[in-house]
């Protein structure tokens, strides 16, 4: 089974817009994990528009299932994924002004950079994965950084999908052959949801684990967290 990792920014965003508690950010992640997501997924920035680099330290203890930390390598981000040791660390290449991550990284451009930042991580026990465009080549990029695992950046699938057309996987599926054949892990995430997840999961093998947010929460104000964190079970089986 594909386990389901659940990003919960959009519950930091939701808090922050009253500057007060409510929602409890700890509370929801204590939730979704009891109602069975197998993982906990935040995404701080130094703006903190979401998730505040105090969250990330507040979620640790609490997080049984796994903690996965994305983003932007930059020394502060670094500091604090060593401090905290979560159980994965996404690489993602985030400008500061950007809304939402919007590419993968350029493994060959980056490659020394890439390899320095996951020696480190990897030396402390922490599972590396690097947020990648499914490329071929940027899949071979990524075994040469010294990666654990890549997260293919699935917007361009969820778009065209959603507009009916269901080839739109196929260089997610090339790319996860490539990655198992080198011995990488393959993720996922960014706008997937529950019309497009259980296709995307049947046709792409070898797919471990995805990360899934903005669709899963909106998804919840309808139907109710506990329900849709099952829905996308069942459909991960």
């Amino acid at each position: 089974m594909t386990k389901l990792s659940v990003n919960i920014n959009k519950i930091a965003t939701l808090r922050n817009a009253r500057g007060g508690d409510v929602p409890n950010l700890v509370q929801f992640a204590k939730d979704v994990q009891n109602f069975g997501a197998q993982g906990i997924t935040i995404h701080p920035r130094p703006d903190e528009r979401h998730i505040r680099y105090q969250d990330v330290y507040d979620l640790k203890p609490i997080v049984t299932t796994e903690y996965n930390i994305e983003g932007n390598p930059i020394q502060q981000f670094v500091d604090m994924v060593l401090e905290v040791k979560p159980t994965q660390v996404t690489l993602v290449p985030d400008a500061e002004d950007v809304l939402t991550s919007n590419a993968g990284w350029d493994t060959i451009k980056h490659k020394e950079f890439l390899k320095d930042v996951i020696v480190e991580f990897k030396q402390n026990g922490i599972r590396t994965s690097i947020f990648v465009d499914p490329v071929l080549k940027q899949i071979e990029g990524a075994k040469a950084t010294g990666t654990d695992r890549i997260e293919l950046y699935t917007e361009s699938f969820a778009h065209h999908y959603n507009l009916g057309d269901e080839m739109a996987v196929k260089p997610y599926s090339d790319c996860a052959v490539l990655a198992s054949s080198l011995g990488l892990g393959i993720n996922a995430g960014h706008d997937l949801s529950l019309d497009n997840i259980k296709f995307f999961k049947n046709n792409v093998p070898d797919l471990l684990e995805v990360s899934i947010g903005h669709a899963l929460i909106s998804e919840s104000l309808y139907l109710g967290i506990e329900n849709v964190i099952n829905m996308y079970l069942h459909r991960l089986k």
